[in-house]
This record gives C-alpha cells, sequence and structure tokens, in this order.
C-alpha cells in the first residue's frame, strides 16, 4: 500500500473512530429504529404489555418466516421471536437464514461452531449476493464472500431478511444479482436491565455474556444504550475442532431535536478456530463422521498446524432525520479483518512428510489476509408529484494485503526457502461507487410503479511482489461500469393481500482471481450479468400468513478460464438459467398452536449441456408445529434440502436430507425482588441423529481425493438468563 493511500485511509478511520467517541462521551450509546416518530415505543420493552401478550394467538407473530405486504419481490422476514428461540446461542446470520424457502447451510461442526461452509440461495453461492448489517454491505473485497464467524452473533440480531432477487435501483452491494441476507440489529430496552446469561452443551460448549440496558435516559436527550460481551468455547463436532470466540457489541439511539435520529453502533470480535478441511469417504468409513484433525505433532493433520486467529470490528454512525420535505438516511461506516491461518501442507495424508530441512519434517502453510473497508451509504426521499423520488449513493474503498508462504512445522513454523519460501505476497484493493434513483408512482390507491435505474462501477487494483497462482511480480488496474435499470409493480388488492411483478438487471463484477495470471489484459473477461423475472404474492391475517412466488432468472457470461502456452485466460461463455417456485405459510390453529411449512422447487442448470450447477438443491422444504402461549414456547421444526452435485459435470451426486431441530423454553415475567424476567431454555438440533454425507468439501492435496462434509450429529444446548 502506498504512503498517499496508507494516510487516506488512516484518515478515514479517526475520523469514523473520532465520531464514535466524541459522541460517545456526550451520553452513554445507541440504535436506529426507521419511524423517527416512534423512537420511545419502537425499543423492546424489558416486559410483556397485555397487547403482547394476545400477539401470541396470531400466525404472523408465531411464523419463524413470512412474507412482506409492502415487498416487491421475494421476500421471507425472520423475526427476533424465532431468532431468541430456536437459534442456537452460537448461531450466526448463516444459521437462521437457513430456515427460508431456497435456502440451505452447510455447518459441519455444529451450530456456529465452524466457518459456514456453504450458504445457498436459489443455487447461488457466498459471493454470489449480497450480505448486509443495517443497510450496510460487507464482505472480502476478492470474491465478495462473508466470513459468518468473523462478525455479529445471534444475541444482537433483531430480524434477518431473505430478499430473493436484485431488488429495486436502490438495492446497494457488490453481489446485487444473487439477492440480499439483510440482518438488523435489535433495538436497545426501553427500560434499564442487566441481563447476565448462559449457555452449557454438547461438544463441551459454554457461552456466558452479560447485556448491560441503559433504558431511556431522560437527562441525555432520551438517549438508550445497550451493551452486550459474552464469550463461546466449544470443542466442536468434529475432532479436535475446537473455537474460542469472544465478541462486544453496543448500540446507541439518540434523539436529535424532534425530527432526528442518530444511532452508533460498534462490534468487536475475537476469534481462534482449529480448521479441518473436510474428509475422505474412506476416512469417514474408518473413522467414523466426526473425523477432522488428531493430536500427532508429526502429522500434517495435527491441530496444533491447523487454526485461525481472526480479530474483526464493524462501526458506524448513522442519522435518520426528515428535514422538511426531505427524508435523509445516512451511514458513515468501517469494518476490518485481520485474519493468521495456519494449517498442514495437506492434512488429509496424501502427500508425504519432508521439507528441504529434513525429509521427515512436516511441511505446512502460512497465510495472512487483513483489510479495511471505509463507506458511506446516502439514501434521500422527497415527495414529487404522484409519488416519492428516491435517489443516493453507496460508496466502499476496501485495502487488503495477503500473504502466504511455505513453513517447516517441525522447526516452529521456520519460512522453507527450498520449497519456494512465499507462494503469494500482494496488496489490492476494490473501489465501488454505485449512485441510484428511483419513484415510487403512486398510479392509483393500489398500485405503486417503481422504474429505477443504478450506475454501478467497480475499480480493481493489484500490486503483487508475488502474484497468487503465477509467483510472479504484477501491477494491474481495470474499472468496470454498467447501468443496472429495474421495474417494479405492487398493487394492493386488499389492506392484508399483495401482489408484485418485478424485472431487474443483477451484476457481478469478476473476482480478484481473475488477476492471478501473467498477463491479465490478454482476458477478454466481462461481469457476469442476469436478467430477473418474478410474480409473486402475500396475504396476512390474524390466522394465516401466506406467500408464494414464482421466478425465472437468465443468468449470462458465466466466467470460465483455460491455460494457453502457460498463461491462465479468463473468458466468458455460456451462463446458467435459475427458475423455481416457493411458498410459505402459518397457519393459528388456536390454543397456542401453528402449523409451519415452506416449500420450494428449484431448477438451476448451464445453458447448452443443460447439467446442473454444483451445490444446487431441486427442492427445499420446512414443516414444523409451534405452540406459544403465556410463559411457554416449543416448536419442532424439520429441514429439508433436495438432491445436488457437489462439482460441475454433475459429479458427486448428494442425495436429499432432513434435519429436525426441537426447541423449548419457559419465561417467568414481572418478577418480584431482585430480578425482572427469568427464561429458561433447551434445543435440541439434528433431533433424529443424522451424520450423512451431505456436501464435498474440496479435494486433497496430493491425488486429488474428494473430500466431504458430514451433517453434524444430535446436541443439546441449555440456556438460561435472569434480567435485573
Amino acid at each position: 500500500m502506498g504512503s498517499q493511500q496508507a494516510f487516506r485511509v488512516k484518515l478515514l478511520v479517526q475520523l469514523v473512530l473520532g465520531s464514535l467517541l466524541s459522541i460517545g462521551a456526550e451520553a452513554a450509546l445507541a440504535q436506529d429504529p426507521v419511524d423517527l416518530g416512534t423512537v420511545q415505543s419502537s425499543a423492546s420493552g424489558a416486559s410483556t404489555s397485555d397487547a403482547e401478550a394476545a400477539k401470541q394467538a396470531s400466525a404472523p407473530y408465531q411464523a419463524p418466516t413470512q412474507g412482506s405486504l409492502v415487498a416487491s419481490q421475494p421476500q421471507s422476514i425472520i423475526g427476533e421471536q424465532y431468532i431468541r428461540e430456536n437459534a442456537a446461542a452460537s448461531a450466526n446470520y448463516s444459521d437462521i437464514a437457513s430456515i427460508a424457502p431456497s435456502v440451505s447451510d452447510i455447518e459441519p461442526n455444529g451450530p456456529g461452531l465452524m466457518e459456514s461452509q456453504g450458504l445457498s440461495m436459489r443455487g447461488f453461492q457466498n459471493g454470489q449476493y449480497n450480505v448486509t448489517f443495517d443497510g450496510i454491505p460487507w464482505g472480502d473485497s476478492n470474491d465478495f464472500t462473508q466470513h459468518s464467524t468473523s462478525y455479529f452473533m445471534s444475541q444482537d440480531v433483531g430480524s434477518v431478511v431473505v430478499d430473493r432477487g436484485p431488488g429495486s435501483a436502490s438495492t446497494i452491494g457488490d453481489a446485487t444479482f444473487g439477492g440480499t441476507i439483510a440482518t438488523t440489529s435489535k433495538a436497545p430496552l426501553a427500560e434499564s436491565a442487566i441481563t447476565p446469561y448462559a449457555t452449557l452443551g454438547s461438544f463441551n460448549t459454554h457461552l456466558e455474556g452479560l447485556q448491560v440496558d441503559t433504558g431511556i435516559l431522560q437527562n441525555y436527550g432520551d438517549a438508550s444504550l445497550f451493551v452486550d460481551y459474552r464469550q463461546l468455547d466449544s470443542d466442536g463436532y468434529l475432532d479436535y475442532s475446537a473455537q474460542k470466540r469472544q465478541n462486544f457489541f453496543a448500540k446507541l439511539v439518540r434523539p436529535v431535536g424532534d425530527n432526528t435520529l442518530l444511532t452508533l453502533v460498534a462490534m468487536y470480535n475475537k476469534l481462534h478456530q482449529n480448521v479441518s478441511l473436510g474428509s475422505t469417504q474412506a476416512q469417514i468409513q474408518q473413522y467414523g463422521p466426526t473425523h477432522a484433525l488428531n493430536a500427532d505433532p508429526t502429522s500434517q493433520a495435527y491441530y496444533g498446524y491447523n487454526y485461525d486467529d481472526i480479530a474483526s470490528d464493524f462501526e458506524y454512525i448513522g442519522l435518520n432525520s426528515q428535514q422538511g420535505v426531505w427524508r435523509i438516511d445516512n451511514k458513515l461506516y468501517t469494518y476490518a479483518y485481520d485474519h493468521h491461518g495456519f494449517n498442514g501442507m495437506d492434512p488429509n495424508g496424501e502427500t508425504p512428510n519432508g521439507t528441504s530441512y529434513g525429509a521427515n519434517n512436516v511441511p505446512g502453510q502460512k497465510m495472512t489476509m487483513v483489510y479495511r473497508s471505509i463507506g458511506d451509504v446516502l439514501r434521500l426521499t422527497r415527495p414529487t408529484g404522484p409519488g416519492d423520488l428516491k435517489f443516493g449513493m453507496w460508496y466502499d474503498h476496501q485495502s487488503n494485503t495477503r500473504s502466504e508462504w511455505t513453513v517447516d512445522y517441525t522447526l516452529g513454523g521456520a519460512i522453507d526457502y527450498g520449497a519456494g519460501g512465499y507462494d503469494r505476497l500482494m496488496d489490492d484493493s476494490l473501489e465501488t461507487f454505485q449512485p441510484y434513483v428511483e419513484y415510487d408512482w403512486k398510479a392509483t390507491d393500489a398500485l405503486t410503479v417503481t422504474p429505477g435505474v443504478k450506475y454501478v462501477s467497480f475499480r480493481r487494483s493489484l500490486d503483487a511482489t508475488v502474484n497468487q497462482k503465477t509467483g510472479t511480480p504484477l501491477s494491474y488496474s481495470k474499472t468496470w461500469t454498467k447501468a443496472l435499470p429495474s421495474l417494479g409493480l405492487h398493487y394492493a388488492f386488499q389492506p392484508n393481500w399483495t401482489g408484485y411483478l418485478q424485472w431487474a438487471k443483477g451484476f457481478l463484477a469478476p473476482n480478484l482471481n481473475t488477476f492471478y495470471t501473467v498477463d491479465p489484459s490478454a482476458s477478454s473477461v466481462e461481469p457476469e450479468t442476469t436478467t430477473n423475472t418474478q410474480l409473486g404474492t402475500t396475504w396476512k391475517s390474524e390466522r394465516l400468513t401466506l406467500s408464494g412466488d414464482v421466478y425465472y432468472i437468465d443468468f449470462d457470461n458465466l466466467v470460465q478460464k483455460r491455460t494457453v502456452a502457460g498463461n491462465t485466460v479468463f473468458f466468458n461463455e455460456g451462463g446458467v438459467v435459475y427458475k423455481g417456485v416457493e411458498g410459505e405459510g402459518t397457519y393459528y390453529v388456536g390454543g397456542g398452536f401453528s402449523l409451519y411449512g415452506n416449500l420450494s422447487f428449484n431448477s438451476a442448470k448451464e445453458k447448452g449441456s443443460d447439467q446442473w450447477v454444483p451445490n444446487a438443491p431441486d427442492r427445499t422444504a420446512a414443516a414444523g408445529v409451534i405452540y406459544n402461549q403465556g410463559p411457554y414456547y416449543a416448536s419442532l421444526i424439520a429441514k429439508n434440502v433436495g438432491s445436488r452435485y457437489g462439482d460441475t459435470g454433475e459429479t458427486y451426486h448428494l442425495s436429499s436430507y432432513t434435519v429436525a431441530n426441537l426447541a423449548a423454553s419457559y419465561t417467568i415475567r414481572h418478577g418480584t425482588g431482585w430480578y425482572k424476567n427469568a427464561k429458561f431454555g433447551f434445543q435440541v438440533n439434528n433431533l433424529f441423529d443424522k451424520t450423512d454425507i451431505y456436501a464435498l468439501a474440496g479435494y486433497t492435496g496430493g491425488a486429488n481425493t474428494p473430500l466431504y462434509w458430514t451433517i453434524p450429529g444430535r446436541s443439546y444446548m441449555f440456556t438460561a438468563s435472569v434480567s435485573m
């Protein structure tokens, strides 16, 4: 990174963090509801009112997922009620989102105890869709993927919305064409409270945490704050695959005058996790489904050689204001990821020991990946004619330093220069700029038409002393731009029944790996694009929530590669057609009982060959029964994922599987004496102990033998919390 660029990044970081500190000193710390007129009432109360108790007897309250009456594309809303009662204490957003139709997730070490190994939505994989936090897109700039164990935890999540489509022009992010998993933070409590909580579970899992809520501070401008800290320790389901995680989260909300709301959020996460690369079928048959790492220091699979140390943070300042006819929503943010990774050269045993220092010495690798993003999201809205004019922009700059080198673990991790030393040593950056404009034209009282256009600009730069794959120096940059139109129609048949039709263009810039060649300019690669068409409807009443949709996605410019005269050349060839039907619903039977189900039939096939793309299930389904009355909650929900293929060419067929989870809790509200509320919960994940192979993990470094993941076996978790 050049000195001028380093100074610019440092200055922006100081601006964000300095603003956080200066405002935090004035009060205590806060949140960001959308409705400025309900700042206090939108905060979660510490006790349940009569009205809230009555809500239990309704389908919208009990629904694990439900459609939206206002959205113009397929959307599954997963609310705080489901998250608090059903998500494991160790869960991440990926575990939560997996209940939605057309979504599947791979968590081989138990819920949240390993980075997600494959979160698929309609067949799109991680890196092909957005993940946002409070409306801010985040992820690795090199391939647009996210690290599920490195940021927020379920205790601080208020909702997860699975948006299956590119959205309108105002939908921002690096990977808009695959959809968006939108995670929002929960609100501070309206009343002051100190809430310690704890979890004990299988695999020697234990979590201890403490949340402190100030309530509404009338002497500090009606600010409200919560601070939450927790520590998670687990041995994990897989052998010698432990995880230690510490997470801090703070949120401050403060009204400024009558028309402005200020929000401050800060998060820090520290993680140590032992990492398996999967197991061969022979190893699973010989050692069982938990086979992973071992305790032998002479083995490349020794747990002491295979681990990650990761520190990450995420901060933003949000300003939501009504100034005359203008509605202003702005978030200035920064987030960072500091990853130091260690692994044996071939933990699955097909590459024999031996380094340039000794024939029996243990070879391995060390790597670093350190980046920081600085950005801003600005949204402006004003009434114009028979509708609302919306425009804004998203800007993000991420600087990334990456390195990897071969080492000798027998000699304490000494660099093995005889084996080549550094495998990569590189600085790269991605600068993204996305301005947009759209208009919500209220053609009638029932019909809203929303045309819009977004301009996207991606500029990649790479300055490598040792470029990945080639091992040679490279300094190169390239910019891709495109205008993306969209059109949405939303019709309200009745106040509780709406329908929509959407057409939109999607766009995905080439990954950094297209620069891993001797001469990237020789590649004629263009961004991947989609044309999405979707039609759907949503119905809601006290007894029934029901939504369904059909979709057709034409995906072009699929990026491929070939090697010519020793130089890898990337190019566009063909594409994929994604199409399907999706539905979800909850019916309140009565007496506290609800029935829930969702179902999708999905197709994701390459043009020309008509072969399935990897890791794209042909269907998903969920079914369950929920009981929630008074202080009692219980649910039994099963998720089915259909058949799919692990790799291209329809190789490594993977059979359909079903996992059932049980959850139950009892809440003591309006306690007397020293406590206000208390809650005790019990969960069983994978109730019927299915441990089949359910994903291809990759291949060995020796003979390219397939590696697999198995479903983590049955596990138990007991939770307790007390609010004082």
